[in-house]
């Protein structure tokens, strides 16, 4: 331990209970299941398991809370005052919701605490976007005046990852329940800590009972349960593009709005009037962030070719410097994988590339960590001598490892960008600001980072095109999602209407 080990806050908490129409209760069968440390293999805390008819009361709690409850009927002002009370509460609490996070995900300090920052601005971002949401006043001919109104569009069921469980969470929940909806949380199962004690900071800072129901449990039983169930209005999703490809189908059948944020496998252009240091810095965070647990990472680095070596040599010096170990130290950079299962996973397709020829150049392999040794650890890794049809570039890993690939120009960098299915993030690094513009505007992605390996803050849409799904969260226009659009026209002439002459 080094004199940089953040102080531990939290006040040891065994059970975690389900959040149902303002009460925390245990599961109607009495099963739990317990939550694992990533980092050290320990168990955190035991969770009650919610089930099919837990989910149904969740599902009756917030339909009477929107149907009859008052929350969409208070003052935007008013609902605006209780987002900014979460935030408050939330900030208050702010070591504590780090630490429990970090124990829930094995992430590092710093990454913690930059993703409970942004949750709580979260909060604050909708409590003043909702004051101007507004309907508006269209053009109609003489004695006739049309207008719109937003109305929020009901039940919501949220089902939210591991890999960023807190601010997941406010991503979706803060937005629903600015406008007036109801809302059923499911947190993975994995990861379902902080969305829990988010649903029980709701409550303290005045969200009335029904409003915002967090149910942890299996997504086959309690997930499919709400995404098919005939009371909830709206599905949002974020995971992977299979399991969001299974809820469009479900939802379908009762024709539920749905938003769906899903996989992806960022490209990441760098040319060769690049600011080099920039662009390594930026290419290392855009991979090895949350250990490359991101949807958006960003894990096909193409480089050009007269700059490739330059490049190369810097990137794998910097990645063999990061430091994998005590999440609570802050000099650690990078923290653990989330379970046994994903460690397979990303083992076995870096095994699939060297079988298909590539190269490791750094990496590769289960990182052992002093005093972590029961823990789930990948070292960051670095790949070359791929080709595009390998599956290292084709599918989306989930793990700190990124291919590397030269390209001759920009034609050739823009090809090689769109050759694949997904279609989330994407970064160009480059000093001529034309050809920057040029070639975001070319890019089949719904996140272009221009010079910055940053790819979501408060009022930046983010969502993708292709197989990434469809919808934007985290901005304004997330709003329109969670309401319906009420057209109202009325005439005010002085002479009564007889359209079919009778």
């Amino acid at each position: 331990m080094t004199q940089q080990v953040q102080e531990k806050v939290l006040v040891k908490r065994d059970f975690y209970h389900l959040i149902i129409n303002g009460e925390k209760v245990e599961s109607s069968n009495g099963e739990t299941f317990q939550t694992i440390n990533p980092a050290t293999g320990e168990v955190v805390a035991t969770v009650a398991k919610a089930s099919q008819e837990d989910a149904e009361r969740a599902v009756q709690a917030a339909r009477q809370a929107f149907d009859f409850g008052k929350w969409k009927q208070y003052p935007v002002n008013r609902r605006a005052q209780v987002l900014h009370k979460i935030a408050a509460i939330m900030r208050s609490r702010f070591n504590e919701i780090v630490e429990l996070e970090m124990l829930d995900t094995g992430k590092s300090i710093g990454t913690a605490q930059g993703q409970v920052n942004q949750a709580i601005e979260d909060f604050e971002f909708y409590a003043g976007a909702i004051v101007g949401h507004r309907g508006a006043v269209n053009n109609m001919p003489g004695q006739f005046h049309n207008y719109t109104e937003k109305e929020p569009v009901g039940v919501c069921a949220q089902i939210v990852p591991w890999n960023y469980p807190l601010m997941m969470a406010a991503w979706k929940i803060a937005p629903a329940i600015a406008v007036g909806c109801s809302v059923i949380v499911k947190p993975a199962s994995l990861t379902p800590l902080t969305a829990i004690v988010l649903g029980e900071i709701c409550l303290e800072a005045g969200v009335p009972a029904g409003v915002v129901n967090i149910i942890p449990g299996s997504g086959k039983d309690v997930g499919n349960y709400l995404v098919e169930h005939q009371q909830v209005d709206k599905v949002a999703f974020t995971g992977s593009t299979p399991v969001g490809k299974g809820i469009m189908e479900k939802a379908s059948q009762t024709l539920k709005r749905v938003t769906l944020e899903l996989g992806g496998k960022s490209p990441n252009l760098v040319f060769e009037d690049a600011d080099i240091d920039a662009a390594v810095d930026g290419s290392l965070y855009g991979i090895f962030y949350n250990s490359g647990q991101s949807c958006e990472a960003r894990s096909r680095l193409y480089v050009h070719k007269d700059i490739y070596d330059e490049f190369l040599e810097k990137f794998v010096a910097k990645t063999k410097a990061i430091k994998l170990g005590d999440p609570f130290d802050k000099g650690t950079h990078m923290g653990a994988i989330i379970d046994q299962d994903q460690l397979n996973t990303i083992d076995g397709y870096v095994k699939s590339a060297v079988e298909e020829g590539a190269t490791i150049l750094t990496g590769g392999k289960v990182a052992a960590v002093e005093g972590f040794e029961n823990g789930f650890w990948y070292e960051p890794t670095i790949i070359t001598d791929v080709t595009q049809s390998m599956k290292v570039v084709r599918e989306e890993i989930f793990g700190p490892v990124v291919v590397v690939m030269p390209f001759s120009d920009e034609k050739e960098a823009i090809r090689l960008a769109n050759d694949s299915e997904f279609g989330l993030g994407s970064a160009v690094w480059s000093k001529d600001g034309a050809r920057a513009t040029r070639v975001a505007n070319q890019i089949q992605a719904g996140i272009v980072m221009v010079n910055c390996p940053f790819s979501a803050m408060p009022g930046t849409p983010f969502g993708g095109y292709k197989q990434s799904g469809f919808g934007r969260e985290l901005c304004i226009e997330t709003l329109d999602l969670y309401t319906e659009t009420k057209s109202i026209i009325s005439y005010y002439g002085s002479r009564p209407l007889n359209p079919l002459g009778v």
